[in-house]
């Protein structure tokens, strides 16, 4: 598995090789020694499955867990666009976004560290995402920036209206979360 940092700091894409025949396919997604070689000391507490249909737009979603929040992501189903968004107050890449490309056969995962938000959309009929956390969920800790704030502007890969829960469309921009102090520090 190659880890290659992103744009983000302390963000990586891990690249494995995925093995197909008529069958179908195999790879890895998430194998601790090749992350612990670029220094990511990654302990999974939880996992989690999220199914989305087309147009469905899901975050941008961060955790202020006092032990903070990493989670490694991938596709196990379908395609979608994977978006990250620097949101750690003192961050040389406070306030960047990227965006990564996930398909179920294309052998890659995202390692997103504690602090940064995270979305994505479903760019097939249906997608599914698997993600694993590093401190279990907490909606007492659990916060959403709106997907959608201007300032941001995430390139969304919508072919129609996006699809939002009712809570992310009403979420607060970046702005205003650094405003009410809501931001988690960068370490």
């Amino acid at each position: 598995m190659d880890l290659v940092e992103t744009e983000i700091a302390g963000c990586f894409v891990a690249e494995s090789r995925v093995f197909g025949d008529e069958r179908g396919f195999f790879r890895e997604w998430f194998k601790a020694e090749d992350f612990a070689g670029v220094g990511v000391d990654f302990r999974a507490e939880q996992s989690n499955l999220s199914h989305s249909t087309r147009n469905v737009v899901r975050g941008l979603h961060y955790s202020l867990a006092p032990r903070g929040q990493a989670k490694v992501v991938t596709c196990v189903y379908g395609t979608l666009d994977d978006v990250i968004v620097d949101v750690r107050v003192g961050s040389p890449t406070f306030g960047r976004v990227v965006v990564v490309p996930l398909g179920a056969d294309l052998g890659r995962t995202v390692y997103l560290p504690a602090g940064v938000a995270h979305g994505f959309c479903a760019t097939s009929d249906l997608a599914a995402l698997a993600y694993l956390l590093s401190s279990p969920y907490d909606p007492s800790v659990e916060l959403e920036i709106h997907p959608m704030d201007a300032e941001l502007n995430v390139p969304w890969p919508v072919s129609g209206p996006a699809i939002l829960s009712e809570k992310d469309g009403a979420a607060p921009t970046l702005a205003a979360r650094r405003e009410a102090g809501q931001l988690p520090l960068f370490a």
